[in-house]
């Protein structure tokens, strides 16, 4: 049989940590930083952001995905063990080894499915949904779990302002299922890219195979984030402006017929010149950084769980999602709720 796609159920977990411009402001006066809260919303878009407290294990990377997930299939109306595979999308995992999909699976339970982690950094829900349509058209799955989860609180340099006032911890999930070929509710396009040329942009040097994390590059900073932000600024606007309009190019649908545009949380000014390059109004565009910050790969399914939640997205709507991170990796895909 033909098949296609769907979307059926999405969740959202956060820490319970709220810290707000405030706190990051007299956070940097120790290191004799200076900011403030209007400097910080001027920049970004960022009022607060949640943190992840580590030494509780209800807030760990898997733990949180883990919350979402179960959300997420409690929606859908599946249950664990109806889950065939399992996609998880991170580039701040629990462990190198094993994989944060394994961690998720033993803690939800879900014994029938075979799990993988992706690290796509901020695209990476994307990818992972984009992963998991191919392998439902290929015939091979039925019902999927795709997590975006992130804890970047332990990857910040809180001694550098231009990266620690941006990054926020939290998870998001999505059930994706088959469906018949015709079926109106599905996905109904994507688009995904890579340039590693650009890999220096947002990226941390230590702590892989190539650089280990010794005494003197810890305290150099090497195993945390370093950022180009005004380069990556331009190529973010430029590379989410190409992936929205070639993702609806395949269907040949002007933007403007779009119900709502879901980008990645990075900056609220990136986003304004996004929705202006592809025709869009803002009142189309679902934000959420302003409370969450950047959660890198949960930036999507959480903006777009609370969407669906609060009865902004309805059903038989078209969305568009669209990210870009670190690698430089990008995508975004079209689908109808």
């Amino acid at each position: 049989m033909e098949s296609a796609a769907r979307i059926t159920g999405t969740g959202s977990a956060f820490p319970e940590r709220r810290m707000t411009n405030d706190d990051i402001a007299q956070e940097l006066t120790r290191f004799g930083l200076k900011t403030d809260n209007q400097w910080i919303i001027d920049r970004t878009g960022i009022i607060e952001r949640r943190i992840s407290n580590i030494q509780n294990p209800a807030e760990t990377n898997s733990s949180l995905g883990a919350r979402a997930a179960e959300i997420a299939l409690e929606r859908a109306g599946r249950k664990p063990e109806d889950i065939d595979q399992i996609i998880y999308a991170t580039c701040s995992p629990d462990t190198l080894l094993p994989s944060t999909a394994c961690w998720l699976q033993k803690k939800i339970g879900a014994r029938r499915a075979w799990a993988m982690d992706i690290n796509a950094a901020c695209s990476g829900f994307i990818y992972g949904v984009v992963t998991a349509e191919q392998f439902i058209l290929s015939g091979y799955s039925r019902t999927i779990l795709v997590v975006g989860a992130e804890v970047l609180s332990q990857l910040v340099n809180w001694h550098d302002r231009t990266i620690c006032i941006l990054f926020g911890d939290g998870a998001g999930a999505a059930v994706v299922e088959q469906v018949p070929a015709g079926y109106s509710q599905r996905i109904l396009s994507s688009y995904l890219s890579s340039d590693g040329n650009l890999s220096n942009l947002l990226h941390i040097p230590a702590g892989g195979s190539n650089l280990e994390v010794t005494p003197e590059r810890y305290a150099q900073n090497l195993h945390k984030m370093q950022m180009n932000g005004r380069e990556l600024f331009k190529v973010a606007v430029r590379t989410l402006s190409e992936c929205a309009l070639r993702t609806l190019e395949k269907l040949h649908m002007p933007a403007i017929k779009l119900d709502w545009f879901v980008p990645h949380q990075a900056n609220l000014r990136i986003i304004e010149a996004v929705a202006s390059r592809v025709g869009l109004p803002m009142d189309k565009v679902i934000i959420n950084l302003d409370r969450y910050g950047n959660t890198s790969a949960a930036t999507i399914p959480t903006a777009l769980d609370e969407a669906i939640r609060d009865g902004r997205i309805r059903k038989g709507q078209t969305v568009l999602m669209d990210a870009f991170g670190s690698g430089l990796t990008a995508g975004a895909l079209l689908f109808r709720w």
